[in-house]
């Protein structure tokens, strides 16, 4: 049995895992740490009535918690993954990051785009970019995996195959995503509060949101050239869901780049094409960790439409690290994470 931790567990991705793993065969939740509930039990703070409701809050040091795992779970904002993750790995403990700080090559891009320090940056050769279907082999093989955003994921799936075999112009792609407001985070915020999210719909961050360089980086390691990509993320008045809408100049037909990701994730069983002529919706994905991806061809325009949904708090958070966990380890990658949608 595997021992883990789970830093920073009261914010939504920290407790989606924990009611994912509670399903696990290999993987026991040891520590679960909150600065301000430390002392207090998971079932006290968070009404919790599952396998865990007796785990009792923490605080997060490390040299207290490192002798009791084997992998530290960081649900941490960006900026303070760098020191933990330093020390858990001096302790022999993988980690895998849902912050942004391991997710860049570039130090410097990580800098501007977080207009933070990076206070390890000898780590930065050691960290796998954790899109699981792409990097495999690669996280197979690491102690620090940086978990994807929850927007590059949606986006970066269904590209990342068309761009590798160049199947489409790589100067102009424009990417238009929605996602629920789970997308934020668990804070209070009246930008994100009931009335003011309800029967409303709205663009936010225009040209500069920090998942956008993020995008970039990864479509240019597979174009093998500079790809930029136009993204605009919008605000959908629903818990928690993404669907990105992606617009690319196509250089053969749809039939072609639809047999390319029928082929590259033949034997992933997170990624599904839906049938032709059908757009995929959220509700298919929801409370799963899949990603179901349309595409559509403009023939007028000369543009390929490319639909993407997952589950924000699944498939772009808890569970692709659940995924990223399993292959650390060596379960079956799909090991303890949900196919079945929830449909209200």
């Amino acid at each position: 049995m595997i021992k883990a931790a789970i830093i920073g567990a009261t914010g939504y991705t920290g407790l989606e895992l924990l009611r994912l793993v509670e399903k696990h065969p290999g993987l026991q939740i040891e520590v679960i740490t909150s600065r301000e509930n430390q002392g207090r039990s998971l079932e006290e703070v968070c009404r919790w009535s599952g396998k865990y409701k007796d785990l009792v809050f923490e605080a997060p040091v490390v040299e207290n918690i490192a002798p009791k795992v084997d992998v530290a779970f960081l649900c941490v904002p960006a900026g303070k993954a760098q020191e933990l993750a330093y020390q858990f790995l001096t302790h022999k403990v993988k980690v895998i990051d849902f912050s942004a700080d391991f997710r860049f090559k570039s130090i410097s891009v990580f800098e501007e785009t977080y207009q933070l320090p990076y206070v390890y940056p000898e780590l930065n050769d050691k960290a796998v970019y954790g899109l699981c279907e792409v990097f495999t082999e690669e996280i197979k093989k690491a102690d620090l995996v940086a978990n994807p955003g929850c927007y590059p994921t949606s986006i970066l799936l269904p590209l990342i195959p068309l761009v590798k075999e160049d199947l489409v112009e790589t100067d102009f792609i424009i990417a238009d995503s929605k996602s629920g407001t789970s997308g934020a985070g668990r804070k209070a915020d009246l930008y994100y509060s009931f009335c003011e999210v309800n029967e409303d719909f709205k663009a936010y961050k225009i040209a500069s949101h920090r998942h956008n360089p993020e995008i970039e980086e990864k479509l240019s390691l597979f174009a093998r050239k500079e790809v930029k990509v136009v993204f605009t993320p919008h605000l959908l008045p629903i818990n928690r869901g993404i669907f990105s809408t992606i617009y690319v100049r196509a250089k053969y037909p749809v039939k072609v780049l639809r047999d390319c990701l029928q082929t590259f994730y033949q034997n992933r069983p997170f990624v599904r094409l839906a049938p032709e002529g059908t757009v995929p919706t959220i509700k298919e994905v929801k409370g799963t960790n899949l990603c179901k991806i349309g595409l559509f061809e403009d023939k007028k325009r000369g543009f390929v439409v490319i639909t993407s949904v997952i589950d924000n708090l699944i498939k772009g958070a808890s569970g692709q690290a659940l995924q990223n966990f399993n292959l650390m380890f060596g379960f079956p990658e799909e090991t303890g994470l949900p196919f079945s949608p929830v449909f209200v």
